[in-house]
């Protein structure tokens, strides 16, 4: 008798991630409808821009991404630390991936004259009072900007 600490069988796993969505999800959502009643116009996911970032703002020069901690493995955040047990290194392997995607995407955005904002669901879980920060990002001239700049240092429920 084998004992998985996955109670889910590998056919329903792999159909729950498999519905795991790279656009349009609830932290890219919250952002997007912030800044409309801000009062920014926005493009989404350009694809003639490296990365194809979640949001463009063109009167800002700034190309926006709300990145998952997992997903996009946020250093130091607890939402990122939990890689899966089973596969460990498929999901090493991929999540690292991702990381360096990331990074050669942000660095040819950069080099093409485009600002950059990471935005962090972690921060986006803690509350909407980011958002006055966000905007002060926004408006400013600092070309790469992750927010919040640490992960916080409790769990959030």
């Amino acid at each position: 008798m084998t004992i998985r600490a996955d109670m889910k069988t590998p056919e329903i796993r792999s159909k729950i991630m498999s519905s795991v969505k790279s656009k349009n999800t609830r932290p890219e959502i919250q952002v997007r409808k912030f800044l409309h009643s801000a009062g920014f116009r926005f493009r989404l996911h350009r694809k003639d821009l490296p990365g194809k970032p979640d949001i463009v703002l063109p009167k800002y020069n700034l190309v926006i991404f709300v990145n998952g901690c997992f997903w996009h493995q946020h250093p130091r955040c607890h939402f990122a630390s939990n890689i899966p047990k089973t596969r460990r290194k498929y999901w090493e392997s991929k999540l690292q991936g991702n990381v360096e995607r990331d990074k050669s995407s942000h660095e040819a955005l950069l080099n093409i004259g485009w600002r950059v904002l990471v935005i962090w669901e972690c921060g986006i879980r803690l509350s909407f009072s980011y958002l006055d920060e966000v905007v002060d990002i926004i408006k400013s001239t600092e070309s790469y900007v992750e927010w919040p700049s640490s992960p916080p240092r409790f769990r959030l429920h």
